[in-house]
């Protein structure tokens, strides 16, 4: 090889780390971009800046709907064992002499003979 091309070889190396850099760094903040917009709501991007929405198909949509009426059906279910887990509670807590007035108070206002 002639000095010439070992030269020229020597500047591609020197420079190689510096381009490495670069590219590193490219990438980086466009990863880094990309992370953000989809952090905050914002639609991607296809390299032409065309936004890029997710595809929606009618099964996702109706599976979206069931699973939302089946969420409501059971937040209904929770609360009305919650009231009944708290009627019970009221009761294993109470003292039994408390218990027995109450349910011979409930007999006499209902007509009944204590």
């Amino acid at each position: 090889m002639d000095t010439e091309a070992i030269q020229i070889i020597k500047l591609i190396a020197s420079g190689l780390p510096y381009l490495a850099i670069v590219v590193a760094l490219g990438v980086g903040g466009s990863l880094l971009s990309t992370w953000l917009k989809i952090k905050n709501g914002y639609p991607i991007s296809s390299s032409w800046g065309i936004p890029m929405h997710p595809k929606g198909d009618r099964e996702a949509a109706e599976r979206i709907k069931l699973l939302t009426n089946e969420n409501a059906q059971l937040r209904a279910e929770i609360g009305a064992v919650k009231d009944r887990l708290e009627t019970v509670e009221r009761i294993v807590t109470d003292r039994p002499s408390k218990l027995v007035s109450e349910i011979d108070a409930l007999a006499i206002d209902k007509g009944g003979h204590a």
